[in-house]
């Protein structure tokens, strides 16, 4: 029996079609065969499914929606119609994930009856998996979103899916907050758990992003917990698809009422648990046997949380937790950070730059705490990192120093941190600090060692900027005017070169109106052997790149580059070095892919990750030629004969493409498939592609001039508010006496 005909709205159209909502308004406004709306409202219209694929179709745009967001929009019309819940669906992921492409194409052929009969067995199969599972049955009107769930798995992968259905329910639900802790960071606070913890508890686990960065560590027992059942239950699959061979135990409950693992003691524990909540609990928990620093005011659910990640370590194990700045200072804690002060529970206290996770326009802090081993060593200090402001990235030529403030600018909200200098500046001094604490010299203005007893005054504010700006008179004067000098020059040519590269003036007007022409996705290019799409395959991924890596070591033998088998170390190439125009910089160790594609000169690079500032898309050169691809960035390496690199380049990167070919809400992920590119003849791309390769050097040069001015500046205001340098007199240049 033929079912009803979808309606999707503007926004799904968009997604479909791989382009902008605003591209959709205008396309409704200039065509006259555009659909008219078949329902909803003249403020939210909804149109027919069909009419609008036979609509694209007519315009060749019929290809551009991944599998997630033909997923995505199944799953909308699916709930329209009632049938099995998300849940059932998880559960279909995991057990998806552990078939073959093959199995899973055939999965998605068969008919609607024997599709619905395979996808219960297959459930049933994995069901003793997840606590508390009931028995599942699916019916013809779940067919469509189990195909569309089959393919997604196949050509995207089970975590994809598994976010798409995550999300889904998330919206049906009332629920608010819930955001996923940034990879990077996760990562960070992972790190700084000493040594490879084997049992690792997350009790506000969220969707298993710092089980997961403990797993990558080596840890192969996790235990998580999280109020939100949607979260717990995709916590549970993705680290059952992430890490397969470690034991996972994930409870759906409010840790600190009902606590699901109330005897369990492990290694380290992993928190970014929820800020500002006032019914937590406090006054049926009063006398609560965790509150062993203290009672927890109503107002301070953090110290809360704190005490209840001390309360499931092992003595001499350590807990890393998220929080709020206003915690290390607010009078109503004081006495509880006093005692865990006095008590040597808190290790370090790091500060995060404007923009490191959710809020983002809140400096977040980690806090580093170990449980007191009983007759163990006496701890004297206390480590405070800042990086809450934004250091020069490598390659602006300004070297930094410790002798003044790293500034951020006011309007950089939305700037994502320099992941990897971040990282190494904060794993840094950690690990220096924790080899001797007694002998730490620190980093004047970045690190701190300050003493127990200095911290225990009326106020206990353990704020990293108060304590660390106090270390920064340690600068020698005669250095840092030496790295003014120095940088001041650099600054000066970057800044003729910026003029002669502004001259430029070859381009002109289109005309009364803008030009338009016919476009292919980039996946219609790859099937048509334009060019080749290579990534970097994450664990448990291998196939298409070994092949890929087999390809270009055949490649390199064939050029005499030297023995192809040979090991060697070799930079990764990231996103944040397209974003600042650096060479790679990325750090081989932490690349966990077990194959990652070289680039080669004249590769197409793009940004996986569309939030930040800077450009999304280059185009390989001398400096990038064998890097390691690294996890974040997309590789087209087109047919010379038929692309130009820099005309790729250009249009892959531009702001309208890529927002028509990104998802998510808080993380812009780029699909890569979806990006467009105008169907152009040869001589006119490389018209285009010099036109792109003037633009890429202009900003360039820009972004040079501008990390050097702020460094001069950064400089110049540190070491005058610092007592290093001292102000002219009368405007000759002499120093004032």
């Amino acid at each position: 029996m033929s079912q009803p005909s979808a309606q999707v709205t503007a926004a799904e159209i968009s997604r479909i079609a791989g382009v902008t909502r605003a591209t959709v308004s205008n396309w409704r406004r200039r065509h006259d065969d555009f659909p008219a709306p078949s329902g909803g409202t003249d403020s939210s219209p909804l149109y027919d499914l069909e009419s609008v694929r036979s609509w694209l179709a007519s315009r060749g745009q019929v290809a551009a929606a991944s599998p997630a967001e033909e997923l995505r929009t199944t799953l909308r019309l699916h709930a329209q119609s009632g049938g099995a819940g998300t849940s059932d669906l998880l559960l279909l992921v995991l057990a998806a994930a552990r078939r073959s492409p093959k199995e899973l194409t055939a999965a998605a052929l068969l008919p609607d009856a024997e599709l619905v009969g395979r996808a219960e067995r297959e459930v049933a199969a994995v069901a003793d998996t997840m606590p508390g599972a009931d028995a599942v049955h699916f019916g013809a009107v779940d067919a469509a979103v189990l195909r569309a769930l089959y393919v997604c798995v196949r050509d995207e992968g089970g975590q994809a899916a598994l976010g798409v259905l995550a999300e889904r329910e998330l919206e049906d639900s009332a629920a608010s907050g819930a955001y996923r802790t940034p990879e990077p960071l996760a990562d960070l606070l992972a790190g700084l758990i000493p040594g490879s913890p084997v049992g690792v508890l997350d009790p506000a686990c969220g969707s298993g992003t710092l089980l997961a960065a403990a797993a990558r560590r080596g840890a192969r027992e996790l235990y998580g917990q999280d109020t939100l059942p949607v979260q717990a239950r995709r916590s549970a699959v993705s680290l059952m698809l992430t890490a397969p061979r470690a034991e996972v135990a994930v409870r759906a409950a409010d840790s600190l009422r009902a606590d699901a693992f109330p005897g369990l003691v492990v290694d380290a524990v992993l928190c970014n648990p929820p800020f500002g909540v006032r019914d937590w609990g406090h006054d049926e928990l009063a006398y609560d046997p965790r509150w062993a620093y203290g009672v927890p005011p109503r107002a301070e659910s953090e110290l809360a949380w704190v005490q209840h990640a001390l309360a499931h370590l092992t003595p001499g194990g350590h807990a890393v937790l998220l929080l709020p700045p206003a915690m290390a200072g607010r009078a109503s804690g004081r006495r509880v950070r006093a005692e865990l002060v006095r008590g040597g529970a808190l290790r370090a206290v790091i500060a995060l730059p404007v923009g490191a996770s959710i809020p983002l326009h809140v400096g977040l802090q980690i806090w580093v705490l170990q449980r007191p081993e009983p007759g163990g060593p006496e701890r004297k200090s206390v480590l405070f990192v800042d990086a809450a402001e934004s250091s020069t990235p490598s390659g602006a030529g300004g070297g930094g120093t410790a002798g003044a403030t790293r500034t951020r600018g006011a309007g950089s909200r939305s700037a994502a941190p320099d992941w990897a200098e971040l990282t190494a500046r904060i794993l840094g001094a950690w690990r220096a600090f924790t080899e001797n604490p007694d002998a730490f010299e620190g980093e004047p203005g970045v690190a701190y060692a300050a003493g127990v007893v200095d911290l225990l005054d009326d106020v206990v504010d353990l704020t990293p900027a108060r304590l660390v700006r106090a270390s920064r008179a340690e600068v020698d004067p005669a250095v840092l005017s030496a790295q003014v000098d120095a940088t001041r020059g650099n600054l000066v040519k970057a800044a003729k070169a910026l003029a002669r590269t502004a001259a430029h003036e070859e381009w002109g007007s289109a005309g009364p109106a803008a030009r338009e022409w016919r476009t292919a996705t980039a996946s219609d290019l790859a099937r048509g052997g334009a060019l080749t799409f290579l990534r970097t395959a994450p664990e448990g991924a291998r196939g298409r790149a070994e092949e890929a890596d087999r390809v270009e070591r055949a490649d390199r033998a064939e050029a005499g580059d030297g023995n192809p088998e040979a090991p060697a170390v070799r930079a990764v190439l990231t996103g944040a070095d397209i974003a600042r125009g650096s060479g790679p910089t990325g750090d081989p160790s932490e690349l966990r892919s077990a194959v990652a594609p070289l680039v080669a000169v004249g590769d197409v690079l793009v940004r996986a990750v569309a939030n930040g500032d800077g450009p999304m898309a280059r185009v390989a050169g001398e400096e990038d030629a064998g890097a390691l691809l690294g996890p974040h960035v997309h590789l087209f390496r087109p047919d010379p004969a038929r692309l130009d690199a820099w005309f790729l380049a250009g249009f892959l990167g531009a702001e309208e493409n890529i927002a028509g070919a990104s998802t998510g809400s808080t993380v812009l992920t780029v699909s890569p498939g979806r990006l467009r590119v105008p169907l152009l003849p040869l001589d006119e791309q490389r018209r285009y592609g010099e036109a792109f390769r003037h633009v890429h050097a202009l900003r360039t040069e820009a972004q040079r001039a501008t990390r050097l001015a702020e460094e001069t500046a950064r400089l110049l205001a540190g070491g005058l508010t610092g007592g290093q340098l001292l102000p002219g007199r009368d405007g000759d240049g002499s120093p004032a006496r």
